[in-house]
């Protein structure tokens, strides 16, 4: 088995992969480690991977679930932070449209976050959206309902505030 078809997989799908994790996470240096991750673990697993029809699919799915367990983790260790400070955590305010929609993005829950980044930043189609998530395509369509619903009220109420 020669080794130049992950570097080829490498230089073609780095820069797609992440920018899915950073609009996962909104954090570009935890997105490269997410991206990084995924590349190891497609690297251990090359055998199995070499023979996928599509592996930067799979490698999608792989980075898509490295972000939600990241999340997972981030959330728990928060709440038990949380509950040990009696301080306020500092906010910092959004700079602009761009920024209002990314914090917007966050604030989503993980499911409807993940189909979000998917179908509009990732520009997969619904059908491979449903595959990477696990999740059947009606699924995948009310999760974008709910998600552009709860954008509009979130980034609306953000233009009356401001």
């Amino acid at each position: 088995m020669t080794e130049t078809w992950f570097s080829e997989l490498y230089r073609v799908s780095y820069r797609r992969l992440v920018l899915t994790a950073y609009a996962m996470t909104g954090d570009l240096g935890v997105a490269e480690e997410i991206t990084q991750e995924a590349f190891t673990v497609a690297y251990g697993r090359r055998v199995r991977v070499l023979r996928l029809d599509n592996q930067e699919a799979w490698l999608r799915t792989v980075v898509v679930n490295l972000a939600r367990r990241r999340h997972r983790r981030s959330a728990m260790a928060d709440r038990l932070l949380r509950r040990q400070s009696t301080e306020p955590s500092p906010t910092v305010p959004p700079m602009g449209e761009h920024v209002d929609l990314h914090v917007a993005i966050r604030r989503l829950d993980e499911d409807l976050r993940a189909v979000v980044v998917l179908y509009y930043l990732a520009d997969l189609p619904v059908d491979e959206v449903s595959a990477v998530l696990d999740v059947p395509s009606g699924t995948v369509k009310s999760r974008l309902a709910r998600a552009r619903n709860a954008l509009a009220a979130r980034l609306s109420a953000e233009v009356d505030h401001a």
